[in-house]
């Protein structure tokens, strides 16, 4: 069987898993990953209907490591943590950002990416700062820290501000173009791709927590800044820490810097890379492997 293997939806199930799909890494099941399909350039769909993107091809890397069979079921992101806990899957790879509100259902592997949410608005817009977005409408994607970033601003407008919150990200874009909404507050890279795609879709630029935070701020208003990780259920230790292990020796070989300029401009996290490091102490060679905490701001990416 060949390592990728996609699938058209959720409905059906795997034969051979156990209850609540409790495998471990080695028995040679097939690990099925929860994923919200569309979220360009993360998880969606190629022209010839392949399901394709960074999460994906990071997921290969990952499972090509551990010698263990795959394949992507599509969910809404909304419900793809009861899905995970009612053992429709596995895992849940789709753009996920680390909180504290999550990690009081889940447990997250490592961080795998950074992002930040971001406001996107129509080129020519009325919208040139944040707080001209007091008393309008903006689009959200249900269940993601974009519409956590959206309650964020309601409530710093004292509920001056009117939430419309989609099944997929593609629907609040839909309602950007059609001025239903002036503008949508999701993950930056998404929203990137976004205003790569319609020329009529920009970003609002300035400085924002990123900046503030010292970090290598893009030159773009940043609401978040946020860290992705893997999902499982919470009685999975020994396959997160298989995972995790995994994703370190795909960092180290390089592979994750290789995949991220697939799919993006610029260098890759550095606090991502610092992790598959390698160094040499007393003659014994180790690899750094940092533990997610889970103590990233909550509130703060579907991305998700």
């Amino acid at each position: 069987m060949d390592r990728r293997t996609f699938v058209k939806g959720s409905a059906g199930a795997i034969g051979g898993l156990t209850v609540g799909g409790l495998v471990s890494a080695q028995d040679g099941e097939v690990v099925r990953i929860g994923s919200d399909i569309p979220y360009k350039p993360f998880e969606y769909r190629n022209q010839d209907g392949e399901i394709v993107g960074f999460d994906v091809d990071l997921a290969g890397a990952i499972f090509e490591e551990l010698g263990t069979d795959y394949e992507f079921v599509q969910t809404g992101f909304d419900t793809i943590i009861p899905s995970l806990n009612n053992g429709n899957f596995r895992i849940i790879m789709s753009a996920m950002t680390i909180n504290d509100e999550r990690a009081e259902k889940v447990d997250f592997s490592d961080p795998y990416f950074v992002a930040y949410q971001t406001v996107a608005i129509l080129q020519g817009s009325d919208i040139s700062s944040v707080e001209d977005l007091r008393g309008q409408t903006v689009a959200v994607q249900k269940g993601t820290t974009g519409e956590g970033a959206a309650e964020d601003l309601q409530e710093q407008f004292g509920g001056d501000l009117t939430i419309d919150s989609y099944d997929q990200i593609t629907g609040a874009f839909n309602a950007l173009l059609n001025n239903q909404a002036v503008a949508v507050i999701n993950d930056n890279t998404v929203n990137v791709q976004f205003t790569q795609d319609n020329e009529n879709i920009v970003l609002l630029e300035g400085e924002g927590v990123a900046a503030e935070r010292g970090e290598a701020a893009p030159d773009y208003l940043t609401l978040t800044v946020e860290e992705y990780g893997i999902a499982f259920r919470q009685d999975d230790d020994e396959f997160r820490q298989q995972v995790n292990e995994a994703l370190t020796a795909v960092i180290e070989s390089g592979r994750y810097e290789e995949i991220y300029r697939e799919y993006f401009t610029g260098d890759p996290p550095a606090s991502i890379l610092e992790r598959g490091q390698v160094t040499t102490m007393g003659g014994t060679t180790t690899v750094s492997n940092g533990t997610a905490t889970n103590e990233t701001e909550s509130g703060t990416t579907e991305g998700s």
